[in-house]
């Protein structure tokens, strides 16, 4: 809970550090605002596809249980956290249908007949 009132303003970005089961898979982040009634205003989010972790242009696929970073983007924001209020941060592995599904083969979704489950763990 916030002892005072915090601005944010500008470009935020996520560091994670973080392991797949999967050969590809997604990271996405949520900066959320949280009232003292527990309402959850979402204010910025982002994503990232694990095997453009690097490159846009070379994509690389994991080797599962390998460590990897990952700068998920979440774009710019300004908010003025008030005092009592709670920061958050959401990561997760999925934003189905805000984002597309990520089958976790590598394969192309367009034309992919199967998926497979991922799990992912981070370093804490």
């Amino acid at each position: 809970m916030l002892s005072r009132d915090l601005e944010v303003t500008g470009p935020v970005t996520a560091e994670l550090f973080a392991s797949s089961s999967a050969v590809d898979t997604d990271f996405t982040a949520k900066l959320v605002d949280v009232g003292p009634d527990g309402f959850a205003q979402n204010l910025t989010e982002g994503i990232i596809r694990a095997r453009y972790r690097d490159s846009q242009e070379k994509p690389a696929f994991l080797n599962p249980g390998q460590t990897y970073k990952f700068t998920l983007d979440l774009w710019s924001t300004s908010n003025l956290f008030r005092k009592g209020h709670r920061l958050r941060l959401e990561i997760s592995s999925s934003n189905f249908p805000r984002f597309d599904r990520n089958l976790n083969t590598g394969e192309d979704a367009a034309s992919a007949r199967k998926s497979v489950p991922a799990t992912n763990a981070h370093l804490s």
